[in-house]
Formats: C-alpha cells, sequence, structure tokens
C-alpha cells in the first residue's frame, strides 16, 4: 500500500508577507479619491473616537467612503480590486516548488492565509487557488449583492482561533462544533510541530508565539524597501516570536525556500522516527 503522506501547513499573513504594503493601496484607496496616509489616519481616528476595534474601523471606512464615492462593492468588485496586487518575489513559483519538494519527502503542505486583510481581495489574486482555506476579514452582502456589514474582522488574537481550526481540522468558520471540542492530541489532523506561519507584523505576533511555543516555526518576512523593517523582524528573534527573519523573497534558493525544505526534512524525519 501507498505510504502515507505527513501533514505539513503553513500559513501566512498576506499584507507585508506575500504582497507589499496593504491590499486596500493597490487601487481601492485611489477610487476612493483618497491618498493611502489620508484613509489610515481616518481609519485610527474612527478607532479612537469609538472606542472601536480597528481592523472594523477600516472595514467601515472603507464602505462609507465607497458611498459617497459612488464606488461599487460587490464580491466582484473586490475581487476585481486584488486581481491588481502585486506579488513579492518568488511567489510565484513558490507554491508548486514547496508542493512538490514536500512531496519528494512524503509530506503534504497545505497553503492557508490568516490575514487581517480582506478575503474578497485575496480571492481575485492569481494565487487564491494555491490555498486550502483563506481566513481574512470580510463582508456580509445584501440581496443585491452589495457589502453591508463585516462577516469576520481578524485581529491580532483572533488570528489564532484559525491555527486551532487548521490544527483540529474544523475548517469552516460558521461550524464551531469541533473547535470547542476537546480533541486528543493525537488525532489532531496537523499537529502544531507540523506547522510554520509566516508573517510580518504586529498582528501576527500572537499567532507567531502560539506557533513556535507548540513546536512549530514562525518566520518573520520583512521588505528590505521599508524602513526599519529589518530591525524589526530581527528582534521578534531576540523576543522569542519567531525562530527566523528573512526578507520577503521566495525565490528558489533563497533564505525562505531553503528553511521551510529544512522544516519539510524534519518534519519526515520525525514522522519516520514516529
Amino acid at each position: 500500500m501507498p505510504k502515507k503522506l505527513i501533514p505539513l501547513a503553513i500559513a501566512y499573513d498576506f499584507d507585508g508577507t506575500l504582497a507589499p504594503g496593504n491590499m486596500q493601496e493597490y487601487d481601492f484607496i485611489p477610487a476612493l479619491q483618497m491618498k493611502s496616509k489620508e484613509f489610515w489616519n481616518e481609519v485610527k481616528k474612527k478607532a479612537k473616537e469609538q472606542d472601536a476595534d480597528e481592523i472594523l474601523a477600516y472595514m467601515d471606512v472603507m464602505l462609507r467612503k465607497a458611498d459617497s464615492e459612488q464606488v461599487s462593492v460587490r464580491r466582484a468588485d473586490f475581487k476585481n480590486f486584488g486581481s491588481k496586487i502585486n506579488l513579492f518575489p518568488g511567489v510565484d513559483s513558490w507554491f508548486k516548488r514547496i508542493n512538490q519538494y514536500g512531496k519528494s519527502k512524503g509530506v503534504r503542505v497545505e497553503h492557508f492565509i490568516i490575514s487581517s486583510g480582506l478575503r474578497e481581495m485575496v480571492e481575485g489574486t492569481k494565487i487564491f487557488k494555491e490555498f486550502s482555506k483563506v481566513y481574512a476579514s470580510g463582508f456580509m452582502y445584501d440581496h443585491n449583492g452589495i457589502a453591508r456589514w463585516p462577516a469576520i474582522a481578524m485581529n491580532y488574537t483572533t488570528k489564532t482561533q484559525y491555527l486551532f481550526r487548521i490544527n483540529k481540522g474544523s475548517l469552516d468558520v460558521h461550524d464551531n462544533t469541533i473547535i470547542n471540542k476537546f480533541v486528543p492530541k493525537e488525532q489532531r489532523p496537523v499537529p502544531f510541530e507540523n506547522m510554520i506561519f509566516i508573517g510580518d507584523g504586529e498582528t501576527d505576533i500572537p499567532c507567531m508565539r502560539l506557533i513556535k511555543d507548540q513546536g512549530g516555526h514562525s518566520i518573520a518576512v520583512f521588505s528590505p524597501k521599508k524602513k526599519g523593517a529589518k530591525s524589526k523582524a530581527e528582534n521578534l528573534i531576540v523576543e522569542g516570536r519567531a525562530n527566523l527573519s528573512a526578507v520577503a523573497d521566495y525565490s528558489a534558493s533563497g533564505k525562505i525556500d531553503r528553511a521551510v525544505k529544512a522544516i519539510i526534512d524534519k518534519v519526515e524525519a520525525a514522522g519516520r522516527i514516529t
């Protein structure tokens, strides 16, 4: 009988991790006749005034400004905005390359997004098909298909819920029957030791720390063009929140490529021992 593949899950933030900047800044914010700094300043002001979660505040500002500027906000519109997002070097070929390497080692690699950005915009990217599940902030839509209300708002700590969903195999957001149920460690589909989290910002820290503390691996990436990003990523290692820092370059033989392949080797070796 064919040998059963060992599961390995890689979870990624999106903005600043797989793509430079924030996804709203490519085409959506310009469509509102605003500059990025102006938009985010209004978000912070709204959050402070209402004592609100900043993720919910940005979603509210998106809808209000879109209404005032007559910018359509149907799911297809968000997907179209997402199609304009640029990706970091090597991302286009990353998934096929890592999947093939994993398979050659008897490891089945699955990819997940856990992001404070918009799931609808991720759906519009050319890499959307590579993910088993996209966990990101998103909207509910009315009978005309227009975004009216947040469905999910992903902030610092809510992100960690989705690592447990992957760990327990409870992948549907609306279904809480398994996520809140006791599942013995040996019965969980993807052990935390077989998980990698790749992120870049403060909203990723709880996920990074959880995965690292549970025996998995966390990688802090940074854009070389962003001032202070390298020292910020390196500091996450000093603080014990990440295992590795690297430039956000997913090209073959790059630092991230080598690190993830080494982790696959480690998972394969552990699988042989057990």
